[in-house]
């Protein structure tokens, strides 16, 4: 019979040392007995996740972890979440990523205040997307609701038209900057930018009671088409997450991907609805994702106390039931990328990972850390060949 595989991901985890925890990382800091464990019994090592010169988004990263190379496969960050909501886009068509975002104000003296307008619910979201999507009713454009501040932006037909290489950066990237290169950017987009405008317009009026004062496209591409897991792991896969980027990726090489109610993407997520998930999933299936955002938006957030909390849960609430429900599994435990406090946003360092299964045996490691990882003396240049990598190490126990 073959053992079941968790692959167990803590986005935006890693970092680097802070002066206010004496000098270690969120990871060296927190909590972490059960990852701890399995560093000290398995094999400790570095993926590099985003192949070098393309930007370290939880896109590529996730991507790479699947076993996909993003330098072949990746088309944008809007088409992945299009494939979690199952739109269907026309090979000319092109999807943004949109967010609801917050700007001190919508000319080259304004600032990126917050990409999320205070994370703003899907409840509250969902009439300013209606009523955006009533606005631009009768153009090559359309609005589809997504996930609190996550939303999707589509353009029938736009593939060949200027405004499909927008350039507007992602903007959880430049909170606290300033917008001016990216409103120059939009200048080159003939209909786009007119569509910015009027959406700042609408969401100025009376009737919008959130944060939210405008519309901030990005991460666009065509559709996404990856190759069929089963087909290239001969294994049943699926995928939990909160976000439709997750749900996106295993959609589209044709994952399982559950709903679980109460999931946020915050420190205050449905971790056990998770893990039952990945449990009921196991119960016919070989192979489960579990993907926790919580870590990456504290990192986001700049918060030290909240991220070494989403690291801490993280390891109680959801490595350590599989862990106690599953002894005989393998398992697989990393980031997609590191989210350092001190940049809130992500970098393209390696990220640290443990394989883990009973009688695996050890490469040294005393804790589950990035200097720990790096002591082995393990890396994997390659972050898509870390699965494949992965398997080859358990094969006699899969």
């Amino acid at each position: 019979m073959k053992r079941k595989f968790v692959f167990l991901v803590a986005d935006g985890m890693g970092g680097w040392p802070l002066e206010e925890l004496g000098g270690k990382t969120v990871m060296e800091a927190a909590d972490t007995p059960r990852m701890d464990f399995m560093a000290r019994s398995g094999l400790c090592g570095l993926a590099r996740t985003v192949p070098r010169g393309m930007p370290p988004g939880s896109d590529v990263a996730n991507m790479s972890l699947l076993g996909f190379n993003p330098a072949r496969f990746h088309t944008g960050r809007g088409p992945i979440e299009a494939a979690a909501q199952g739109l269907v886009l026309g090979p000319e068509d092109v999807v943004w990523r949109c967010n609801l975002a917050r700007v001190s104000a919508l000319d080259p003296s304004g600032v990126m205040l917050d990409y999320s307008s205070g994370h703003i619910s899907t409840a509250q979201a969902a009439p300013l997307v209606e009523r955006l999507s009533a606005m631009a009713a009768g153009s090559a454009f359309e609005f589809h609701l997504g996930v609190q501040y996550r939303h999707l932006l589509v353009m029938r037909g736009g593939a060949g038209s200027p405004d499909a290489a927008s350039a507007l950066r992602p903007p959880h990237d430049i909170t606290g900057q300033s917008i001016a290169p990216d409103l120059e950017a939009l200048e080159a987009c003939p209909a786009l930018k007119p569509l910015v405008y009027d959406a700042q317009a609408l969401l100025a009026d009376a009737q919008n009671a959130t944060p939210a004062n405008t519309i901030w496209p990005w991460g666009q591409g065509r559709a996404l088409t990856l190759p069929d897991f089963v087909g290239e792991r001969g294994l049943r896969g699926a995928v939990v997450s909160a976000v439709d980027l997750i749900r996106g990726l295993g959609r589209a090489a044709g994952m399982a991907a559950p709903e679980v109610e109460g999931v946020t993407g915050l420190l205050d997520t449905n971790y056990e609805g998770k893990v039952q998930a990945a449990l009921d999933f196991l119960r016919d299936g070989d192979f489960v994702f579990v993907h926790v955002e919580a870590p990456d938006e504290c990192g986001h957030a700049g918060n030290v106390a909240d991220k070494l909390e989403a690291v801490r849960r993280f390891d109680e609430r959801v490595v350590a039931p599989l862990l106690r429900a599953l002894p005989d599994a393998v398992f697989l435990v990393t980031c997609d990328h590191l989210t350092p406090i001190a940049r809130k946003t992500h970098v393209d360092d390696p990220v640290p990972f443990v394989l883990w299964a009973e009688g695996l045996g050890s490469n040294g490691a005393t804790a589950f850390s990035e200097s720990q990882a790096g002591a082995t003396g393990l890396v994997l240049e390659r972050g898509h060949d870390l699965l494949s990598w992965a398997l080859e190490k358990t094969q006699g126990a899969l």
